[in-house]
């Protein structure tokens, strides 16, 4: 089963410069834009708006890409 996040997790998640930690901010589940870019999430395939410790920045990731870091 995939693992579900909440508010101020901690993740780790692989980019094309490589793996890369951040913050989870909200859970996504229903359509939206973020950046000009469609997601389409909804509340049987949500995804999570997670902001990135290296650049600030945030993205939607699916669940299954996110891997939760113990602190």
């Amino acid at each position: 089963m995939t693992e579900e996040f909440k508010k101020g997790d901690k993740v780790k998640w692989n980019t094309s410069q490589g793996e890369t930690t951040g913050e989870v901010k909200k859970k996504l589940t229903s359509s939206t834009e973020i950046k000009g870019h469609h997601v389409a999430a909804s509340q049987e395939n949500p995804e999570y708006l997670v902001e990135s410790d290296k650049t600030g920045k945030q993205a939607a990731h699916k669940p299954d890409a996110l891997e939760k870091i113990e602190e």
